[in-house]
């Protein structure tokens, strides 16, 4: 062989070797990383692309790389869909993570079942769980036990009569739903009920007929997004002096950015993501919300929100699964339904083929908004 050839021979080896390896194991994700739910979708996505480098970087799952497929759906359940099916028949992933909204997630979970590719949700309602279907699950609490921790703590200020204001986006009327329905076991009664559109900029008559209402007490307000934020302002302008609780929708700082000094006193569901120095040492959350925090601060120089921690979640169940049970998206699932007493960002999780969320409500902390920022009132 000549010496060109050698040469030749040489620099094609060092191509290839300098070549980075192959992803082996495909994980989707379809969430909302731009549009008006950009502020669950955005943090979600970069959660997953900083645990996929991670991951990576210390050899992968058992040896193999692992690749991120990840569509922006911009909460819109037909693309949602769209994504879905190519995640499916194009990339061929072994499991998904997504669904940013309500919406989204229950476009694609029908074909997602169909398909046999287990599938977690970072959506809030209940309907995505209840009832149980094979391959979906999800990382956040449900808009039911949103309306029980709020209702719970309602009662244990001596109150019972509630007036509802609910957004009619998916979440928005699936949490309003949700607490009509378990008002009566919780010890509430429903006085009062107004809904507001996704788009509406002033919801002073509807806020306005509640605070009217004979022995009205407290006012709740599920829904997400800027919703809330205007529903909030409008209720100190009204200079209405109701204890005024929120919902997990918008447990973030960015809520109290959007609503400004009128968010002061709100009270909401939430998890430990939003108080990470004031867990105690001994609380089995602690190690992973403030390395969690840590490790997201290093990599983008901000703070992740309670969004992002449902995405974390989600992926340490999925990659726990894969390492337990290998790479066929039929047993991923099988991983994903026997994870018992994994303490993540949002709550201690133990699945069940009758619980596919594994949370209960010890997962939430009420929080009460003071001084701008967030207080344990438990």
């Amino acid at each position: 062989m000549t010496l060109a050839k050698l040469g030749a021979c040489a620099t094609a080896l060092a191509l290839l070797t300098a070549a980075p390896a192959l992803a082996q194991i495909k994980i989707g994700a379809s969430l909302a990383v731009t549009g008006p739910a950009s502020f669950l979708g955005d943090p979600e996505a970069k959660t997953l692309k900083m645990l996929v480098d991670q991951l990576n970087a210390t050899g992968g799952i058992n040896g193999e790389e692992v690749e991120l497929v990840l569509y922006d759906d911009g909460a819109d359940p037909n693309k949602a869909r769209t994504f879905a099916t190519r995640l499916i028949e194009e990339d061929e992933v072994v499991a998904v993570i997504g669904g940013s909204s309500t919406g989204a997630t229950m476009a694609m979970a029908p074909l997602f079942t169909q398909a046999e590719i287990p599938f977690i949700s970072l959506a809030g309602a209940v309907v995505i769980i209840d009832p149980v279907q094979k391959y979906v699950f999800k990382t956040p609490h449900t808009d039911r036990m949103a309306c029980l921790k709020i209702f719970e703590d309602i009662t244990k200020r001596g109150m019972s009569k509630v007036g509802l204001i609910s957004g009619t986006g998916g979440f928005g009327k699936s949490m309003r739903e949700q607490c009509l329905g378990v008002a009566g076991e919780a010890g509430v009664e429903i006085v009062a009920d107004e809904t507001y559109g996704p788009g509406d900029a002033d919801v002073t008559p509807q806020l306005t007929n509640i605070a009217n209402t004979a022995g009205i007490e407290a006012i709740v307000n599920p829904g997400f997004g800027q919703g809330p934020a205007v529903v909030t302002r409008n209720y100190a302008q009204l200079g209405i002096k109701l204890p005024f609780y929120q919902s997990h929708g918008v447990a973030s700082d960015s809520f109290i950015h959007l609503a400004g000094d009128a968010a002061e006193g709100v009270r909401l569901p939430a998890t430990p993501m939003l108080i990470p120095d004031q867990l105690a040492d001994n609380d089995p959350q602690k190690q992973p919300v403030v390395s969690y925090i840590k490790e997201y601060k290093a990599a983008y120089g901000e703070d992740p929100s309670t969004f992002g921690g449902y995405a974390y979640d989600a992926f340490q169940m999925v990659v726990a699964a894969i390492k337990a049970k290998g790479t066929d998206p039929n047993d991923i699932r099988d991983g994903i339904e026997e994870t018992k007493g994994y303490a993540g960002v949002t709550g201690v999780y133990t699945m069940s083929p009758t619980d596919h969320m594994g949370l209960d409500l010890t997962a939430f902390r009420m929080l009460e908004i003071q001084e701008g920022g967030w207080v344990p009132v438990e």
